[in-house]
């Protein structure tokens, strides 16, 4: 009896592995074009956050990359902080279609964010409006989607913010036409730039997610639209975020958006060791602690 009692107790006592949370497929319709709509929530979540992804590659293998061993995914890492998570595919990426034009362009992007916050924002009883997480290209989609329709979030975080803001983006040529250019695993290996900050087991991983579920790359253009960027029409709480050695965004255009910016609440960190990918990396803790203190200010 004393040994079948010593055991329960040795069991009860053994670390409890906490069961990550479902993730969800949504379709939101924008402008009649179907949306993936990627979704995992803490129970009895009361605030929303929606990522949006970068360049070239998803939300799930930038934002809900799992390797076995390995906390990695920052969905993930938002939930166990209480939150109901949302990652976008925009259109040609992931499990969203291109549509006819062939193209994706700034504008078309930030409407379509716009359209999924406000789905969001009617899922719920939340206590606030959504909040907007944008990371590279993401993150000028973001600031634009926030100067286009001020009044649907709560508050931007700009992460690895590529954009010089004393530079316009030159018109396209005329009569372009998309390339359809196969991806590569060398492009989905580049992000990681730190050595030694990201396993080659989670590095191969990522490599394999994206390439899966990016085999194409969108093709983008229209990018001077993204010339009516203005920190001083941003009214909202922002955090400007970025890797201390991240070559995509210099400090000196963090510092210049940053003090453009025209509300009162804002905050810059440069997460140290830190590069474009830092939420995968080494350092997926402090930012992970960074971007939630923000999003608690908020709601203070």
């Amino acid at each position: 009896m004393k040994r079948l009692a010593l055991a329960l107790l040795l069991f009860l006592s053994l670390p409890v592995l906490a069961e990550k949370a479902e993730l969800k497929r949504h379709t939101v319709m924008a402008d009649d074009h179907p949306i993936a709509l990627w979704e995992k929530r803490a129970e009895g979540a009361t605030e929303a956050v929606l990522l949006v992804h970068g360049r070239t590659w998803s939300a799930l293998p930038d934002f809900d990359l799992q390797v076995e061993g390995e906390d990695l995914s920052l969905m993930d890492g938002l939930v166990e902080a209480g939150y109901a998570v949302f990652a976008v595919d925009l259109r040609g990426y992931g499990e969203t279609p291109q549509d006819s034009t062939g193209w994706l362009t700034p504008n078309r992007a930030a409407d379509d964010v716009a359209i999924v916050i406000s789905w969001i924002a009617d899922r719920a009883r939340w206590d606030s409006k959504p909040h907007l997480f944008g990371w590279s290209m993401g993150s000028t989609i973001s600031q634009l989607m926030v100067q286009r329709h001020p009044d649907l979030v709560s508050s931007l975080t700009l992460f690895g913010y590529w954009r010089d803001d004393d530079m316009d983006e030159p018109a396209d040529e005329p009569g372009i036409e998309p390339l359809r250019e196969t991806n590569t695993a060398q492009a989905a290996a580049s992000d990681f730039i730190t050595s030694g900050s990201i396993s080659q087991n989670a590095i191969d991983t990522y490599v394999s997610a994206s390439l899966e579920a990016d085999p194409v790359r969108v093709d983008v253009k229209s990018l001077d639209q993204y010339n009516v960027l203005d920190g001083s029409k941003i009214n909202v709480p922002v955090l400007v975020i970025a890797g201390e050695f991240d070559p995509l965004a210099p400090a000196e255009n963090q510092a210049k958006l940053f003090t453009r910016l025209a509300t009162g609440h804002k905050q810059y960190v440069s997460v140290p060791g830190g590069d474009h990918a830092a939420f995968l990396e080494a350092p997926r803790a402090y930012f992970i602690h960074e971007l939630v203190g923000f999003l608690e200010g908020v709601s203070l």
